[in-house]
């Protein structure tokens, strides 16, 4: 013993030979018990398993939050009070081009401030001594020519307000349909939101069957 002792201190190749030696002597027992008792095999499946786990607590908190908004989306749609309001708003902003549409509005001035300025000046200057005749000439067929095309801009203007007036006032009379129509839409668009919630709940529904199925010993 005393020999073999002082060959370990003295020879350190030796030593580490031996330390070595003496890792694969124990490593051998413990994997050939673990290779027998079937450890190795079950490595692959709980890790399976466990990635399944975290793929459905990742997901679940999406799916709550896709549930909620959907869910505040319905409410939404069945809110009368926010029908109202795009109603409401709907009864304003006609009103409001009405106003600037109608016979006095601000598009009826229009035309006829830009054909009162035109004949304005085409008189002016058929009464202005300060150019040569030549020049008036030119200057009296341009303005006539002004006022000519100002004349048939303001006649289209005015048949186009006349026309969008009529069907502003026409729209103010199928109010009530109107709110209808988009009820309607509303309606729509909750069964769109229904069909994509429904979707996504049946997804995580297929993970989980895939999670129970595996809540099971590998090998049963």
């Amino acid at each position: 013993m005393l020999r073999i002792l002082a060959a370990v201190v003295f020879r350190p190749r030796l030593a580490v030979f031996l330390a070595l030696a003496l890792a694969v002597a124990v490593a051998g027992p413990v994997r050939a018990q673990s290779s027998g008792s079937g450890g190795g095999d079950a490595v692959t499946p709980v890790e399976e398993y466990a990635k399944q786990v975290e793929e459905l607590k990742k997901s679940y908190p999406d799916l709550s939050k896709r549930i909620e908004d959907s869910a505040r989306t319905i409410d939404e749609m069945n809110d009368v009070g926010k029908a109202r309001q795009e109603i409401e708003e709907l009864r304003s902003m006609v009103a409001g081009l009405l106003g600037a549409v109608s016979d006095n509005g601000t598009v009826s001035q229009l035309g006829a401030k830009a054909l009162a300025h035109g004949r304005s000046k085409l008189k002016a200057i058929e009464q202005d001594a300060r150019f040569k005749p030549e020049e008036k000439e030119f200057l009296l067929d341009q303005w006539r020519k002004l006022v000519a095309e100002t004349e048939r801009a303001t006649d289209d203007l005015e048949s186009a307000r006349k026309e969008f007036a009529d069907l502003l006032r026409t729209l103010q009379t199928r109010e009530d349909f109107i709110d209808e129509l988009m009820q309607v839409r509303r309606a729509s668009e909750a069964i769109a939101v229904i069909r994509n919630l429904t979707r996504e709940i049946r997804d995580a529904s297929t993970k989980l069957k895939s999670l129970i199925g595996g809540l099971k010993p590998p090998g049963v």
